[in-house]
């Protein structure tokens, strides 16, 4: 009798994938904060000149 068990992810590997993530997040977190502004007002001003 030969039994298949599902191969679960190590504690290493879900530790490493979660702290990358984090570090995207916290830098695109970063970026908004930093150009948030920009942003608004750059799409803001594409949305009125389209809508013209």
């Amino acid at each position: 009798m030969h039994t298949d068990t599902k191969k679960s992810l190590s504690p290493l590997v879900f530790a490493l994938v979660a702290g990358v993530f984090a570090l995207v997040a916290l830098l695109a977190f970063r970026g908004w904060i930093e150009h948030g502004a920009d942003i608004f007002l750059s799409l803001a001003q594409a949305g009125i000149s389209w809508c013209f």
